[in-house]
């Protein structure tokens, strides 16, 4: 049981090694932070509904998750092939388009949900 709890502690620990260098490395990490923290905010402020959030935490997941997987499908590439090569250049290519499709979808879902609350909140300033 205590090898269990042990490598349990130690996935957690590579896991946050991981979230910290995609934090550390990432530039798109870092403007999928402000967004991140901007729905957030703005959320809190709209008042959304509990569906409405769960609706956001998945899409802000999706991005994330998929910034994360493209990070690391990076680092594989850049260690399988340290050359330029033809495909190499696509490995990395489709990863980045993975997260620009979730990041796409997530503007599309935030402006759906966030949209009408906010212009309502502001046809009453007028």
């Amino acid at each position: 049981m205590q090898n269990f709890i042990a490598s349990r502690i130690a996935s957690f620990r590579h896991a946050f090694h991981g979230w910290i260098y995609v934090i550390r490395t990432q530039r798109n990490a870092w403007i999928h932070g402000i967004i991140t923290i901007l729905v957030v905010i703005m959320g809190l402020w709209l008042g959304l509904p509990a569906q409405d959030w769960a609706t956001l935490v998945l899409v802000i997941a999706m991005v994330w998750s998929a910034e994360f997987l493209n990070t690391s499908i990076e680092a594989v590439v850049d260690l399988a092939s340290p050359a330029h090569h033809p495909l190499a250049k696509t490995g990395k290519d489709v990863g980045a388009a993975a997260v620009l499709i979730a990041a796409g979808a997530a503007v599309l879902v935030g402006l759906l949900i966030l949209g009408p609350p906010l212009w309502a909140k502001i046809a009453v300033w007028r």
